[in-house]
């Protein structure tokens, strides 16, 4: 870093200042410039950080105004932007520093206006990006030929409006399931068979089968159950059409299809004990992955007597059904840290694009639990609100009971008396 070089005496420090920054934004060498130290009237105003952007095609200068607890954005034509720059210098403003890959030019100004402005060596040493509408990095091509054909894209292979948050949702299923993928026993395997119970559209199970397939090059078998036809006999077609191999849709539920195998279980949006029947197939048939989404879960919302402390709270019917909700999934990870799985509970998607945005992951592993602890925590809770039955506990209790003695309840073998445990 070069010595600064005081230019406190240039009687046109403020013009020199802002020639610098037009000279850097004609030249492309411009990176960012912050105004600081505010002493304005202004609440909860810190600075503002300004960077250079293309919007529509057309050059602007973001000014992006950092609160306390929030940012606000405002772009405006170049010209623009410097001009407000210059009001704000010295006013409210008592810094500002300018960064370009030439040099990096700072203002000062104290109590009484009086102003250094000083250069040093460029801390930069190239130029953001300054694409407005940038992609995200995705884990699906969305070139890929399906998400055409199920209607996610369009024949020049951009997202239609009306189907970006599926779009959104999409990529942040892979996200989660990639990291799942990673962390578990089966990531180093070749032959995975993933079953997607209420498929619908498919959106999900073609994007799995085309992430481990394509992306990792995993030569899996991925099976949508789907109880409409329609949807089913789509579906089948699509992946007829495209010629995709080790895809497949049945007409069925978590009740009727009993696959041969499962490595990975996907339910989502199963409506209230239909997860839990999902999750028993899952620890039964010893899914290494089970990712559901819980939808409704009105059993346990029905049993729930409020303990006196919680009665007014309890007495809202919208609070009435957030604890059913969290109550009923805290119940089903305990039962599945108990069967043997690490287990999160996570949002899935943001709400503003669905209300149903929880997701139960829960990943295989080799080490040994306290079983009996975790199952009295489940007493517990279930004293506390006095529930007399919780679906999946039950599911999983008259299976194992009618499992043989030296069968241990995680076993794969289980499959063979699949038609017994529902």
């Amino acid at each position: 870093m070069a010595d600064p070089v005081s230019l406190q005496d240039e009687p046109d420090y403020i013009d020199r200042f802002l020639n610098l920054l037009r000279n850097s934004l004609e030249q492309n060498t411009f990176v960012k410039l912050v105004l600081g130290k505010y002493r304005g009237p202004e609440s909860g105003l810190k600075r503002i950080l300004v960077r250079m952007l293309t919007v529509k095609g057309q050059p602007c200068l973001s000014l992006i105004y950092c609160y306390k607890t929030k940012e606000v954005t405002k772009n405006v034509a170049v010209a623009t932007g410097v001009e407000m720059i210059r009001d704000r210098l010295g006013d409210p403003f008592r810094s500002a520093h300018c960064f370009s890959l030439t040099e990096d030019v700072q203002m000062e100004f104290s109590r009484k206006g009086k102003c250094t402005l000083s250069c040093s060596d460029a801390s930069y040493s190239a130029v953001p990006s300054d694409k407005h509408d940038r992609d995200k990095e995705r884990l699906l091509d969305p070139d890929c030929p399906f998400l055409t054909a199920l209607g996610i894209t369009n024949e020049n292979h951009l997202v239609i409006p009306s189907k970006s948050r599926k779009w959104k949702q999409i990529n942040k299923f892979l996200e989660i399931f990639q990291h799942a993928f990673a962390s578990s026993r089966i990531s180093n395997t070749n032959d995975v068979h993933v079953v997607d119970f209420g498929s619908g559209k498919g959106y999900l199970t073609f994007a799995v089968h085309e992430f481990l397939r394509n992306s990792l090059d995993v030569q899996a078998q991925v099976t949508g159950i789907e109880l409409r036809e329609d949807l089913v006999r789509l579906c089948n077609e699509v992946a007829k059409t495209l010629a995709i191999d080790n895809l497949c849709f049945h007409q069925g539920d978590v009740s009727s299809y009993a696959p041969e195998a499962i490595h990975i279980m996907i339910a989502l949006h199963a409506c209230d004990t239909a997860t839990d029947h999902a999750i028993h197939m899952g620890i039964r048939a010893g899914a290494e992955i089970i990712m559901c989404a819980p939808c409704c879960h009105k059993q346990i919302r029905e049993q729930l007597c409020s303990p006196e402390i919680l009665e007014p709270m309890l007495n809202f019917g919208l609070h009435l059904g957030q604890e059913a909700e969290m109550v009923t999934d805290s119940v089903r990870a305990l039962l599945l840290e108990a069967h043997g799985y690490t287990t999160q509970i996570l949002e899935f998607v943001s709400l503003e694009h669905t209300s149903k945005n929880k997701m139960l992951l829960a990943v295989k592993h080799a080490t040994t639990v306290d079983r009996e602890d975790l199952l009295a925590k489940i007493d517990k809770i279930k004293t506390f609100y006095g529930i007399h039955e919780h679906c999946l506990e039950t599911l999983l209790r008259t299976s194992e009971q009618k499992l043989e003695p030296n069968r241990s309840p995680g076993d794969n073998d289980a499959l063979t008396s699949w038609s017994m445990m529902l």
